[in-house]
């Protein structure tokens, strides 16, 4: 595949864990692990493609209005990840970048988070921006606070608020994949998504593979992209 075409930022909504949890009549909680899983290997395939920035939908603002089991297992598989699973992430060279707000996060997680951005911010290999405790909503109000709060008082460009936004180095999405049938953006990354290109799959995201990425690459590839023009 032509490097040429190969997008420079990948976003994936992670939809169908615990879908797929039923459908192999295990636990639901399962499917998170599962999920996890998943992102891991296909982050990593994505970077071996030739993608720099994956970022990955893993927990919204609305989340926190599932079961208080299912949040406090998401919670505590964000700080398994961020303290266990972080060195070898790190080993494999992957930067880590959080984009969401710390507001009903612990500080014990918040804590771990940070040590793994801190820990992993000279990587290179590719960049994995973790949309955590996230909405898209939510971003933008806290992009016009913070310019509020610094006395913006020029008319502004898009350049200056795009500044404002979470992790403003985390450039537009060029491809965003969603699994599990869902033809729906619930919210991701809604600045970044103004002109990418969409790809939906039928599978679960436990079930999402390799060759799965390579489809939605190739079909990527062989799209004309216009911004409007």
């Amino acid at each position: 595949m032509s490097e040429a075409v190969v997008p420079n930022h990948l976003g994936v909504i992670l939809d169908g864990n615990r879908r797929w949890a039923k459908a192999h009549k295990v636990p639901l909680l399962e499917g998170h692990r599962q999920g996890y899983l998943t992102l891991k290997e296909i982050t990593k395939a994505a970077f071996n493609r030739g993608v720099s920035v994956v970022s990955a939908y893993v927990f919204s603002t609305e989340n926190w209005n599932r079961t208080p089991k299912e949040v406090k297992y998401l919670m505590n598989l964000a700080l398994q990840v961020m303290t266990e699973e972080i060195d070898e992430l790190h080993r494999e060279g992957i930067k880590i970048v959080w984009v969401g707000t710390a507001e009903r996060l612990s500080n014990k997680l918040q804590k771990a988070i940070r040590a793994a951005v801190e820990l992993t911010k000279n990587n290179s290999r590719g960049t994995l921006a973790l949309c955590f405790n996230y909405g898209g909503h939510q971003e933008i109000i806290d992009a016009a606070n913070t310019l509020q709060r610094h006395g913006a008082t020029q008319k502004l460009t898009e350049a200056a608020f795009a500044q404002a936004l979470y992790a403003p180095e985390i450039p537009p999405i060029d491809l965003l994949i969603r699994t599990s049938g869902e033809q729906r953006l619930s919210g991701f990354m809604l600045w970044r998504a103004a002109y990418a290109e969409l790809y939906f799959s039928d599978k679960y995201w436990p079930d999402f593979s390799e060759a799965d990425l390579d489809a939605a690459l190739q079909d990527y590839a062989g799209r004309q992209r216009r911004f409007g023009s």
